[in-house]
């Protein structure tokens, strides 16, 4: 079903609602769909350079409004997002999300909203956790705007088959941000003050 799917998005991507069909799919996939927009923002950037950044923040605010949605999910309908949690092998109990905010805070919007761990847990996850909304907001521009403009500037200079490139080089780049937050938070511990432990 993925692959139908996935298929079904690079069919977009060569339509001429292609502009439109990018903003849905960034929208949708910040609180429920499966398919990442990078799979149209690529052949898109590809197809016409000299919009590259046009599409590129179309996916953002795409992205970030979707991202709203995720919240309000999770932070008005906590049965149902605890269910899309659970779907996705994240179904710990509402004390254990706001415990995650509350020992990692921004930083867990920060890292995976950049990199290919899907958006749409942090959104949920943020709601559920009711996490500072301001905040939510301002770390989702930065991420989701950090990723689709290097996704496009990427593809603009050197093609699509250096995609796969980008996606590890976030990968590393996420791991080296959550070892140094882990180590802040290590050292803030043995400084005395870190958290109560209450979690």
């Amino acid at each position: 079903m993925l692959r139908r799917l996935y298929d079904w998005v690079m069919g977009l991507a060569a339509s001429k609602h292609a502009p439109s069909a990018l903003f849905a799919i960034s929208f949708a996939e910040s609180s429920f769909f499966p398919v990442p927009p990078d799979v149209m923002l690529a052949p898109m950037v590809l197809a016409q350079p000299d919009k590259a950044w046009r599409y590129a923040a179309l996916c953002t605010l795409a992205s970030v409004l979707g991202g709203m949605l995720g919240y309000a999910i999770g932070f008005f309908l906590q049965d149902f997002a605890l269910w899309l949690m659970s779907l996705s092998g994240n179904g710990g109990g509402l004390a254990e999300f706001q415990c995650w905010y509350a020992e990692w805070g921004v930083w867990v919007i920060l890292i995976k909203g950049l990199t290919p761990i899907p958006y749409k847990l942090v959104t949920i996850a943020s709601g559920l956790a009711q996490f500072a909304f301001p905040v939510f907001i301002a770390a989702s521009v930065v991420t989701r705007g950090a990723r689709f403009f290097l996704v496009a500037a990427v593809v603009r200079k050197f093609g699509p088959a250096m995609l796969p490139v980008i996606e590890r080089r976030l990968a590393l780049f996420a791991g080296l941000a959550i070892a140094i937050v882990v180590g802040g938070l290590v050292a803030s511990h043995y400084l005395g003050s870190g958290s109560t432990g209450a979690c």
